[in-house]
């Protein structure tokens, strides 16, 4: 698979190394290694003047900012361009084209043809692989939720800008309760779930409620899942009857931070 970035813009030049037939200099037994390694080689300069950044640091530097690149590659819902990378991570966009290179090269990004960066399917496994665990951490607080309030109780994340229910759990005791797919999506302005997750982000944690939102004669409550580094999620649940949120919200509230005491 060909890893090199296409020029972002007519007569854009790729970085010295990236073009087609760049030769990697070898060591003294023949070995390939990467350009910088060889003797004479000076230590980059770092993000101050004159600095130099020891042989460690860079690599962990340049690890946070291939991070921060995918961060702001998943908050742009129209994707990026390099020229936008670089100056929000205020790095030269030939530092951002070896970034690309290497997280394309993983599946983390892709180049549209309109060229800009937008997330590759190499994220959408990782997170296929790391909903299980999240899913395990949160169901025994949603199936004491459940329970306590008679009404179906689930995890909600935040996935492509709609909330996705990622764990649901019906009560035990009752003749009736709603019936919630796992998987099922809405959008965030809608439903208690979402809207719980967008009060989160305001930094407000308290309870949210909702009547018929998602579906005629359901009702919702919901909180935010806060303090969980990389995840945007809600706890809440869901009724036949309307829920009293003066009793129902603080346990909704609580269910919330207990989950994220465990998936932190």
């Amino acid at each position: 698979m060909e890893t090199t970035a296409a020029p972002d813009e007519p007569g854009d030049r790729v970085p010295a190394g990236d073009e087609p037939g760049h030769r990697v200099p070898a060591d003294d037994q023949g070995r390939r290694v990467p350009a910088g390694d060889g003797p004479g080689h000076r230590l980059p300069a770092g993000d101050g003047p004159g600095q130099q950044v020891p042989a460690g640091g860079e690599t962990a530097q340049t690890l946070d900012r291939g991070l921060r690149l995918l961060h702001l590659v998943a908050d742009a819902s129209a994707g990026l361009t390099v020229t936008e990378a670089a100056h929000r991570l205020g790095i030269g966009r030939a530092a951002v084209y070896r970034l690309v290179g290497a997280l394309t090269g993983h599946g983390m990004l892709r180049r549209g043809g309109d060229g800009r960066l937008r997330l590759g399917v190499g994220v959408l496994h990782l997170a296929r692989r790391a909903q299980p665990l999240l899913a395990e951490g949160a169901l025994p607080a949603l199936r004491r939720l459940a329970e306590q309030t008679g009404a179906t109780a689930h995890l909600t994340v935040v996935e492509g800008g709609e909330g996705v229910a990622l764990a649901v759990v019906e009560p035990s005791w009752t003749s009736f309760h709603v019936a919630y797919r796992p998987g099922a999506r809405h959008p965030l302005e809608r439903g208690a779930a979402g809207r719980a997750v967008l009060a989160g982000r305001a930094g407000h944690a308290g309870p949210v409620s909702t009547a018929g939102e998602l579906q005629a004669g359901a009702y919702g409550v919901a909180a935010p899942v806060l303090g969980v580094p990389g995840l945007e999620a809600s706890v809440g649940v869901i009724s036949l009857a309307p829920l009293p949120v003066d009793t129902v919200g603080p346990q909704v509230t609580a269910a919330a931070r207990t989950i994220a005491t465990a998936l932190s």
